[in-house]
């Protein structure tokens, strides 16, 4: 079982984790589901993939960050709520849609992900987790979801985070994190490019949303996260 924080459009490092505990071979009518459990137990943190994600725009990587309601700092994350009283989501949506629009796949998912954030839940672990589910659906990743009922600082559930316990779990509450580099995807042997649609400006940018795979590589992105030959 994974253990992870929520996350906004999480970061590939996210998928990528899932995906090495979901049990998949093209051609095979026999799978396994990813077990992941999420934390809803813990204090909001700022700065995090929590409330922010990053994309890769036309002038580069951006940051797309949920306001939340500071009134609520100190509760558990499951309590957490967010800001609407300013008109974020519209820019967040034209943000994506530049991003993306010419991608090979975006029209494909436009429509069913802004229809889930249209929704407006009040709480960002309802967000978050509707649009995990979203991302997992449309990438091929079964994936049983649950939630922490209590809180165990990472170290005590397990020895380092990234490393198994000896009940299964792998805590990967800090090791992926905006403000840190972390070597989830070169621990995979997936530290590897996929086309996206700037690469003639930047290059390769690591480090993005999975919605950048997802609208880059559409159906075969589970074929990337799982490190299997498309050809």
């Amino acid at each position: 079982m994974l253990l992870l924080t929520t996350a906004y459009l999480p970061p590939i490092e996210y998928l990528a984790a899932i995906a090495t505990q979901y049990s998949f071979r093209p051609g095979e009518s026999e799978t396994e589901a990813a077990l992941v459990s999420i934390e809803a137990c813990e204090h909001y943190q700022k700065q995090s993939w929590r409330n922010r994600c990053r994309i890769l725009a036309g002038d580069g990587p951006q940051d797309l960050n949920i306001p939340v309601v500071h009134e609520d700092f100190g509760k558990p994350i499951s309590q957490m709520r967010i800001d609407w009283g300013t008109d974020w989501l519209t820019r967040h949506k034209r943000a994506i849609l530049s991003a993306y629009g010419t991608s090979p796949y975006f029209e494909y998912y436009r429509d069913e992900l802004f229809g889930i954030m249209d929704r407006r839940p009040d709480v960002l672990l309802d967000f978050n987790t509707s649009i995990l589910k979203f991302l997992l659906r449309k990438t091929g990743i079964e994936a049983e979801i649950k939630f922490t009922e209590e809180f165990c600082r990472p170290g005590t559930t397990a020895l380092a985070p990234g490393q198994q316990t000896p009940s299964g779990t792998i805590d990967l509450r800090d090791a992926i994190h905006p403000k840190r580099r972390n070597t989830v995807l070169a621990d995979l042997g997936l530290d590897r490019p996929y086309w996206q649609v700037f690469s003639d400006r930047f290059g390769f940018v690591p480090g993005l949303s999975s919605i950048d795979l997802l609208c880059n590589e559409g159906p075969d992105s589970i074929l990337w996260l799982k490190k299997i030959p498309n050809r």
